[in-house]
């Protein structure tokens, strides 16, 4: 695999900046404290902030139109400052000070709760090195799962092939943030944990991915030709013709309310059962969260040009999934093993 991959890029990180510094004019404020791992992953360009993957990011950082600068408690600073963090004003405080003590709060200042949706739009649009850091990680990515897909045995366990995958995927310096394997006999759970069963003739895989603070989600399936063809291939080409409907309907300006409407609408046109939708999440926008957001019946973000989706689709033991993203010329999928050939956003704008 190839690590190589662009690093904190000081161009990005002042259009971030001025995102912010315009959020900050909107709401009429002077300050904005980032807490949670979406956040702060976005500022800071993926910096490993984090030290247990289930828990919130170790640092706060603070933003305001003049300035920026980051808290860390006393046991953490060496080695961020060291190996993480990008040229930022740091605050030390001791590893027993809670860091919400020394941050800013009350009138003029804008907590992330306060913004959350203002939060979302301002990431929403990736920049030039953050689309190649996220090119580069769903190639990484893929072809992890894929490798392993096509080296699968029907006797392998569950938890053998979710421990083979995490393995290949830590060592190309990705998060498994989530690993999903389910055998012939558990196809019917929309997410499956690991189990002792082993895979069968056909099983599920799915893993969702961070590096860089961005997170890809893709699902692939093993088949060893041991089970009946039909009904499981004419199942997957319904469900991938739904996926087709919510990925022609994510344009920018559309809201993620009107794409779940119009994809969820397409299982009955495809001839599963039209509640299909409400038995599993169908998945949203992508980019620092596994999803950000997920898409609702009363979602009112809006999808914006360069932003990154991972729809889900399932039906009963058929399941697609991949991430991409909306350029000016249509759907590129990150979740492939093959280089990109599509254009990047410009430097110019916000």
């Amino acid at each position: 695999m190839n690590h190589e991959r662009p690093g904190p890029d000081e161009v990005d990180r002042r259009r971030k900046h001025a995102r912010l510094v315009s959020l900050l004019e909107a709401r009429g404020a002077g300050t904005i404290v980032l807490r949670s791992a979406a956040a702060v992953g976005w500022y800071l360009d993926g910096s490993r902030v984090h030290v247990s993957l289930a828990a919130d990011p170790i640092v706060a950082v603070v933003v305001s139109p003049g300035d920026a600068w980051l808290v860390a408690t006393s046991n953490e600073v060496d080695r961020l400052q060291a190996e993480e963090l990008p040229d930022i004003r740091v605050r030390t405080v001791p590893w027993h000070t809670p860091i919400d003590a020394v941050l800013p709060s009350g009138d003029g200042v804008l907590q992330e709760a306060d913004v959350a949706a203002e939060l979302r739009a301002a990431r929403a649009s990736l920049l030039p090195a953050e689309l190649a850091r996220f090119r580069s990680l769903g190639r990484e990515t893929t072809s992890a799962v894929e490798a392993l897909v096509d080296e699968l045995d029907p006797a392998r366990t569950e938890r053998a092939v979710a421990a083979d995958l995490a393995g290949r995927l830590v060592a190309a310096g990705i998060d498994p943030l989530v690993l999903l394997v389910a055998g012939e006999g558990r196809l019917a759970h929309r997410h499956p944990l690991p189990t002792e069963g082993r895979l069968g003739s056909r099983a599920m895989v799915v893993a969702c991915g961070r590096r860089d603070g961005l997170i890809v989600n893709l699902t692939r399936w093993f088949d060893d030709g041991g089970t009946p063809a039909e009904p499981f291939a004419t199942d997957m080409q319904r469900i991938r013709a739904v996926e087709h409907a919510y990925l022609d309907a994510t344009v920018p300006g559309a809201s993620l309310a009107d794409i779940l409407r119009t994809g969820s609408a397409a299982y009955a046109e495809q001839g599963f059962d039209a509640d299909e939708w409400t038995r599993h999440h169908q998945g949203g926008a992508a980019g620092y969260a596994g999803r950000d957001p997920r898409a609702m019946p009363e979602a009112t973000d809006v999808v914006q040009p360069w932003q990154a989706f991972a729809w889900n689709p399932t039906a009963p033991g058929v399941k697609v999934e991949d991430t991409v993203v909306i350029t000016p010329d249509g759907v590129e999928v990150l979740t492939t093993s093959a280089p990109s050939t599509h254009p990047t956003p410009s430097t110019v704008g916000g």
